[in-house]
């Protein structure tokens, strides 16, 4: 397919790469967390202080998706293993629309198939369950809040591997 054929999302993402964050990526990766317009308001509380540490990277299944041409970080997952969870998802807000979370999935998919993964669980921030349904994710139960860190309930989903 040309980019002429292609939808937005696609064309955007020939020039996107999917990598392993590294330590170095620590700063980047808490920035975009922290900007994130699905947290502001009532969801503030919840990114204000968070911070993406190098040792946080070294530890797991931290992938980035990375404009070829600048390296600029557009999303980035984490997968824990065991027990199968995707802990951690952003797509930068300028980033958002142009197929970057749909790319990432389809890394993580890839990276639990190898891991020998029949599902992911994801505890999904609220305004985000649409998308997570989209590709796929199926809905379990509900986690109740937390205070005070977390404040409302979230939807808890199932993405089946494989």
């Amino acid at each position: 397919m040309t980019s002429g054929t292609t939808r937005r999302g696609e064309a955007q993402r020939e020039n996107v790469h999917v990598r392993r964050a590294t330590a170095r990526d620590a700063e980047r990766l808490t920035r975009l967390v922290r900007s994130s317009r699905a947290y502001e308001g009532q969801y503030a509380a919840m990114v204000a202080g968070y911070r993406v540490g190098p040792d946080y990277i070294e530890t797991h299944r931290v992938f980035a998706a990375v404009d070829t041409g600048s390296e600029r970080v557009l999303g980035f997952y984490s997968l824990v293993l065991s027990p199968p969870e995707l802990d951690l998802m952003f797509v930068a807000d300028e980033a958002q629309g142009l197929g970057i979370g749909r790319l990432l999935i389809g890394h993580l998919r890839g990276e639990a198939e190898r891991a020998g993964l029949t599902g992911v669980r994801i505890v999904s921030h609220p305004p985000a369950e649409g998308f997570y349904r989209s590709v796929g994710a199926r809905p379990t139960g509900t986690l109740a809040a937390n205070p005070p860190v977390v404040l409302w309930d979230r939807p808890e989903l199932l993405l089946p591997i494989g």
